[in-house]
């Protein structure tokens, strides 16, 4: 419609179109979109000629987001990489943007290595970082 080569990439591209589809892209004046589905774009890729991506379907794992977001963020990327994403305010994808936050913060507290690991968290969040829901220990 604007006169612009969109290239697409999803799960059930083949693996050959697949690398012509990325090789066309890598190249220096290769078409400026690139649309991959979170999961097909998500591991192996090498994307250094993008310097802006979008998430448009959140995913629960904010591990998903981030190796996609990381195919931008490679050796050899000599741009600045943008990351955006799109949440309707009052929508289901706004209280899985603050799921997904909460998981990061989690995550990073209890898992980046460094020092006084455990002690960043308050007492509170690492008593609800490991108390079982009401549901996990009913009797049945």
């Amino acid at each position: 419609k604007f006169g612009v080569e969109v290239l697409y990439l999803h799960g059930g591209t083949p693996q050959r179109q697949r690398e012509q589809l990325i090789n066309k892209f890598q190249t220096r004046h290769g078409p400026p979109i690139f649309l991959l589905s979170l999961k097909a774009g998500g591991l192996g890729l090498n994307l250094t000629e993008a310097n802006h991506v979008f998430h448009y379907d959140r995913w629960w794992n904010p591990a998903v987001e981030d190796q996609a977001t990381d195919r931008a963020f490679r050796i050899g990327q000599t741009k600045p990489v943008q990351v955006h994403k799109y949440i309707c305010v009052g929508t289901v994808e706004e209280k899985i943007d603050r799921m997904i936050d909460n998981k990061r913060q989690l995550a990073d507290n209890i898992i980046t290595p460094g020092e006084n690991l455990i002690t960043n968290l308050s007492l509170t969040e690492l008593r609800d970082a490991f108390m079982l829901s009401r549901d996990a220990v009913s009797e049945q």
